[in-house]
């Protein structure tokens, strides 16, 4: 089998209104176990979950929409001009957890995609460039679901 990335992780949690729920869902072994299975590399990254407010002003701030989304990816440096990969994620909680309930998942379920998803996303791959680069990561997140003990997300 081969080895894992190493991931240094800060796991940060903006003040939120049900703050314990989700807490439960993340608990900090399980977001390691999700970004290592989804890192082609060695990375430092900051997972940081957030209040609708604060989702909305990041997503205005670097992507200009006006309105909270689910997960929000920003990357810094990855192999090979970078010795590791540097990225933070934002998950919003409200978005999180009202798509959960609209998709018939558990919230630490719906959590766990995105947290692969975004993962993907630092490591350079792209859904919004063209179909065939869409389906290629549709297809790695449903492999490394299924890999990780979940459903297909889609």
């Amino acid at each position: 089998m081969s080895r894992l990335p190493e991931l240094s992780l800060s796991l940060q949690f903006a003040p939120l209104t049900d703050a314990k729920r989700h807490r439960a869902a993340l608990p900090r072994h399980r977001v390691v176990r999700y970004l290592r299975h989804a890192l082609p590399f060695d990375a430092e990254m900051t997972v940081r979950i957030v209040d609708e407010e604060e989702g909305r002003a990041l997503n205005l701030s670097y992507r200009q929409k006006d309105y909270a989304t689910n997960v929000l990816t920003f990357d810094y440096a990855r192999p090979p001009q970078a010795p590791v990969l540097l990225a933070d994620l934002v998950l919003c909680a409200p978005v999180v957890a009202r798509e959960a309930k609209e998709q018939g998942k558990t919230l630490a379920a719906h959590y766990a995609h995105l947290l692969v998803h975004g993962t993907l996303h630092a490591a350079g791959y792209d859904h919004e460039t063209n179909e065939r680069d869409a389906l290629e990561m549709e297809a790695l997140e449903v492999l490394l679901m299924g890999a990780l003990g979940f459903k297909n997300p889609y």
